[in-house]
């Protein structure tokens, strides 16, 4: 009976701390896929280039709301280092990012109320400034000769209507991306409110500065993410923690854990992971200090006693929390079905004997009106087109080609430069296809990274990236495992060999 008890206890404040959450998350989400939609990474790069004080605060102001979870920002941060952004501004984007979102943001206010939402947006970005201008300061890449890539990046390619987009996004991939950190502090947060006494803090840990110490050390490899953090802080909150140690937690949680500081030190270098971790640790400490010495507590505590612990403070009503509660977890349950739905449908047999085809290099394509208009022309030729690749600049028929020069005069007519024949009719027997490990990838922006990198590789046709067991299948010819190698380490994942 008393582990029942405390099951049922346990269940109650779970649903009590999730009802607080899920209306302000929902409409997290909704505003997350409004600016995946309409805010391209690929035309902010730009401003991002210089080892100037001036990129670290575009870095800062781009990061602060954009719907990247903890472990999504690497691959994009990575993006803009190698897309021509310097190392002030990789760990300026890098630092103020993963502290804020709009869903956190507005899951931050339903639980820690206004104070501490206001705060955190201005905490990333004035130490987002920090760890850039030091960055800049001690691990400056301006010695070194870079390419800038950025005026020939080029846009991700997307498909169907904005609201299809809008909507894939914010309630299928976005949810995919954090829903399991999301979880987890849920799950933790109701743990921590059922076993530690209410005054576990102020009997046990009275020291502020002590208390800002050991949730730092807890936070640094920790992995949770910016919206996963919130009920933690609020529940440790009501358990005595100070408004600054709780900060802290906030602050260093979502923006270190072991990955982020692995693939930091691999790709930037040592220096920079050095700037980065200091300019964390640093400014959390510095932030905590200040909220616990010179702003009135009141602030930060009201609503202890306003009402979570009662939980009267929302005004939204307990019918709408409810429905929140119920329409977030179809949700989730939704992108997991998404996620491994193809474990549990088989897809058609692989070994199935593929068509013939040929692979022609155009020039010029860049959107898919390019697309549209290449495969309507060369299908009125009676040319059957099977797939059009923006990204390497090339086009798949299928069989032999007939009539090589007829093809060249339908692409150029239509402004493309044709640049002929590269690869030729092959049979399945001779296709080479390769599993391999990857160690390090957690999220869609991580498999997206993978897939884009390895297929610049000669020779390589396909590539699909898997989540679900930490693999790549890759096919094309002539393979060569070790140029796969360095390109999956280059982007900060590790290559653990192949599966097959």
């Amino acid at each position: 009976m008393v582990i029942l008890k405390y099951i049922t206890a346990y269940l109650e404040e779970l649903f009590e701390l999730s009802k607080e959450m899920a209306p302000y998350l929902l409409i997290g989400f909704f505003f997350a896929g409004i600016l995946h939609v309409f805010f391209k990474k690929e035309k902010i790069a730009r401003y991002m280039g210089s080892n100037k004080i001036k990129s670290a605060i575009y870095a800062a102001l781009i990061g602060i709301p954009l719907p990247l979870c903890s472990c999504g920002v690497i691959p994009t941060g990575i993006s803009f280092y190698k897309n021509g952004a310097s190392k002030g501004a990789t760990v300026s984007f890098l630092i103020s990012t993963p502290q804020t979102g709009v869903d956190s943001i507005l899951v931050t206010y339903s639980m820690l109320g206004l104070p501490f939402a206001l705060i955190r947006p201005i905490v990333a970005f004035v130490s987002g400034i920090f760890g850039g201008a030091f960055t800049n300061f001690y691990a400056s890449d301006k010695d070194k000769e870079k390419e800038n890539l950025m005026e020939n990046t080029q846009e991700e390619e997307v498909s169907g209507t904005i609201f299809k987009r809008f909507f894939k996004y914010a309630f299928v991939e976005f949810l995919q991306d954090i829903s399991k950190w999301l979880i987890v502090g849920l799950l933790l947060a109701a743990l921590i409110s059922l076993l530690l006494p209410d005054d576990f803090f102020t009997s046990y840990i009275n020291n502020p500065f002590l208390s800002m110490g050991i949730v730092l050390l807890a936070s640094i490899p920790l992995y949770v993410c910016a919206t996963g953090s919130v009920p933690i802080a609020a529940v440790l909150m009501m358990k005595g923690l100070s408004p600054g140690a709780a900060l802290v937690f906030l602050m260093a949680g979502p923006a270190t854990n072991a990955a982020t500081i692995t693939v930091l030190g691999k790709v930037l270098g040592k220096k920079a992971l050095t700037a980065y971790l200091v300019s964390i640790i640093g400014m959390a400490l510095a932030f905590g200090l200040f909220i616990d010495n010179f702003l009135p507590s009141e602030w930060f505590t009201q609503f202890l006693s306003a009402g979570h612990a009662g939980h009267q403070h929302n005004t939204i009503p307990v019918w709408l929390q409810t429905l929140s509660v119920l329409t977030l977890a179809l949700l989730i349950i939704n992108g997991y079905y998404q996620k491994y739905k193809h474990l549990i449908f088989k897809a058609k047999n692989t070994s199935e004997k593929r068509e013939l085809y040929s692979v022609i290099k155009v020039e010029g394509m860049t959107c898919n009106h390019c697309k549209t208009s290449i495969t309507k022309s060369l299908t009125t030729q009676g040319i059957n087109v099977e797939d059009i690749d923006l990204l390497n600049s090339t086009v798949k028929i299928k069989g032999n080609i007939a009539d090589e020069e007829l093809i060249k005069e339908t692409v150029n007519s239509l402004g493309y430069n044709y640049k002929g024949i590269i690869n030729k009719p092959f049979k399945n027997k001779n296709m080479e296809i390769y599993k391999i490990a990857i160690k390090g990838m957690t999220c869609n922006h991580c498999t997206m990274s993978v897939e884009k990198t390895v297929k610049q590789i000669s020779g390589i046709k396909d590539v699909k990236a898997s989540l679900s067991d930490n693999s790549a299948t890759i096919e094309g010819e002539n393979i060569n495992l070790e140029e796969i190698k360095k390109a999956v380490e280059s982007i900060g994942y590790e290559y653990a060999g192949t599966l097959n």
